[in-house]
């Protein structure tokens, strides 16, 4: 009874003070978050939009007309008339050149269809009322068939070269814009420079505010010179592949025809 009594209190001498210091230490924590304040979220600031402050993105047109004023209208003009005369003639030729696109494998038919059928008066009319060079040369070719094969043959070689220069009619025009436009956009881009030097030789200083203005309109003729010179580069060689496909058509099916002249024996003699 007595050594238990002994342990009673040695456990109570031990574990009194460290009770005591565990109680002390939650004492301490908690005055110290009730004194500590909460660091308190700041509030979100409302986002305010200033609709004159907010620009609005500027739309193609108005960027082109801002670049052609900022570039001078004085130098800008020249590269634009190129570009609208440019356009206007290739235009035209792609419209004639689609025009004058024929289904040469149909009118050969319809041309030997005709010989059997009714002989070369019947052919004629059939290559007068068809549209295009292939039977224009055909009605040439058939028009001399009394005079032999050779004459239809050279008829159609001489009517052929007349109709491949109707066919490259105005493209000397597309060229001339082509060579022009960059041409005049390098001439703003000399003047706009020589209008900077002179600048900083009246202020006898170098400053980026006084050639700013002259190479800006340097760079704009340039730039506008040159992307009308590729606009229009596009165009004539288009023009040109639509008509070295033609010439490729007229010299097949003016073979052709020699051969169906020969066959039917429609030689004149």
């Amino acid at each position: 009874m007595r050594k238990f009594i002994a342990l009673f209190m040695l456990a109570g001498i031990l574990f009194v003070p460290a009770f005591a210091n565990a109680q002390e230490a939650a004492a301490d924590s908690a005055a110290q978050e009730e004194t500590t304040p909460v660091a308190e979220e700041p509030a979100a600031s409302p986002t305010i939009v200033d609709d004159e402050i907010v620009a609005e993105e500027q739309s193609f047109h108005q960027v082109v007309k801002e670049k052609f004023i900022e570039g001078d209208p004085v130098y800008m003009t020249p590269v634009l008339i190129c570009l609208i005369l440019g356009l206007a003639v290739a235009l035209e030729r792609i419209i004639t050149l689609n025009l004058s696109t024929t289904n040469t494998k149909k009118l050969l038919l319809k041309v030997e269809d005709a010989l059997a059928s009714g002989g070369v008066e019947a052919a004629k009319d059939v290559t007068k009322g068809t549209k295009g060079p292939v039977a224009s040369i055909f009605t040439q070719g058939l028009m001399r068939y009394s005079e032999g094969i050779e004459m239809v043959e050279k008829s159609i070689i001489a009517y052929g070269s007349v109709e491949m220069g109707r066919l490259e009619k105005g493209l000397v025009w597309i060229s001339l814009f082509i060579s022009l436009a960059p041409m005049l956009g390098f001439m703003g881009t000399v003047i706009g420079m020589i209008g900077a030097f002179d600048s900083i030789e009246a202020a006898g200083d170098i400053s980026p505010s006084l050639v700013a203005g002259g190479i800006k309109i340097a760079l704009l003729t340039t730039v506008a010179g040159l992307i009308v010179a590729i606009i229009l580069q596009l165009f004539y060689n288009y023009c040109v592949a639509k008509i070295d496909s033609l010439v490729n058509d007229m010299e097949d099916a003016s073979i052709t025809l020699v051969d169906i002249l020969v066959k039917h024996k429609l030689t004149g003699k």
